[in-house]
């Protein structure tokens, strides 16, 4: 179904993973186990949307959304210049909101976010769990040693060209610009990833995101760009919000208060981040998109995890301007960046904000 070629990747990404699990310690063996099966499941449901697409089986409204996917993954390659080849060409039918659930933790008294270091990929500020059953106990397990924690649904993730990734069910009931967002984000995790910096992949793969979808609906659904864009405004105004909290509360951790003082003050702070919320969702016509994520607990692991996403998006967001769109010269400048060494790109990333 897939070919050779595709046969050989398939093999040597179950050995790359099977030599992760046989040099984890003992208690990291269930965890490897886990993310090898739960991985392996999720290929084995692949199809070829070619396939589907002849399938007389294949119901009209997957149809036309298969037919859809085939043109962003185009658009993708020959508009946005991501990598050319077997993801997201395909379809995997799963079902619920996610194929994998992320595990988030930081300190009780730090905005930064634990990180977990893996064989050949490096290291991360997340940790993934096929089974959200398994996440929380995770969570549960860290919330006791006294970390905040954080569990968020997952829809996609990229294999970074290891496999050919599917287009998951999860998002089959989507809005077409979000479909079309994530596979412009995956890829891009695709077109450029640096072991061991999560900020940097994320927010590299968020600006390739937000460009692509705005030049996508440009040229295929003009109609919806400004609810897209008036949905990107109220994102942004949620992410200042929260970036500002994240800010008070990095000062309040770095402050002489003492430990019992500083908790205290920390509820404090987070009880008015809801509130300003609440005014900031006031004024948008009764929109609540964001009231989930809102009602969940607030902790320094919810923080962190936006942080991982969008603390560099200023920054890229200039590379693209000094590039004047043309995607090939900004993934240039970015490759050059990344191929720095952490303290020297954080140093060079730092000025170029400035």
């Amino acid at each position: 179904m897939f070919g050779c070629l595709q046969v050989t990747r398939i093999l040597r990404a179950v050995v790359c993973l099977l030599v992760v699990v046989q040099f984890a310690a003992c208690s990291s063996l269930a965890y490897y186990a886990q993310a090898v099966d739960g991985h392996m499941l999720l290929m084995s449901k692949r199809k070829p949307i070619e396939q589907l697409l002849a399938d007389e089986r294949t119901g009209p409204r997957l149809i036309a959304l298969l037919t859809r996917v085939q043109e962003m993954r185009e658009f993708a390659t020959q508009t946005l210049k991501l990598p050319e080849n077997g993801s997201y060409r395909s379809y995997a039918a799963v079902e619920g909101e996610a194929v994998v659930w992320s595990l988030v933790a930081a300190d009780a008294l730090s905005v930064a976010p634990r990180q977990w270091c893996y064989p050949l990929i490096g290291c991360a500020s997340y940790r993934g769990f096929f089974h959200q059953e398994a996440a929380n106990k995770y969570a549960s397990e860290m919330a006791a040693e006294g970390f905040d924690v954080a569990v968020e649904p997952v829809p996609a993730y990229s294999t970074l060209g290891w496999f050919d990734d599917p287009l998951p069910g999860s998002v089959l009931h989507w809005p077409e610009w979000q479909i079309a967002g994530l596979i412009f984000h995956e890829l891009a995790h695709q077109q450029l990833y640096v072991a061991g910096d999560s900020a940097f992949n994320e927010a590299f793969a968020n600006s390739v995101q937000r460009i692509g979808v705005e030049r996508w609906l440009a040229q295929r659904d003009p109609d919806a760009l400004p609810q897209w864009r008036q949905d990107v405004v109220r994102g942004q105004q949620v992410i200042a919000l929260l970036m500002r909290s994240r800010e008070r509360l990095r000062q309040l951790y770095a402050g002489t208060s003492s430990r019992a003082e500083k908790l205290l003050e920390k509820q404090l702070l987070f009880n008015d981040l809801r509130s300003d919320y609440l005014k900031l969702r006031g004024a948008w016509g009764g929109y609540s998109g964001y009231d989930r994520w809102f009602d969940a607990e607030l902790n320094n692991a919810k923080l962190a995890s936006v942080a991982t996403y969008e603390q560099w998006a200023p920054l890229f967001d200039k590379l693209l301007q000094r590039a004047q769109g043309d995607m090939t010269r900004f993934y240039r400048d970015c490759e050059t960046l990344a191929q720095l060494p952490i303290d020297q790109r954080r140093q060079r990333m730092f000025a170029l904000i400035e």
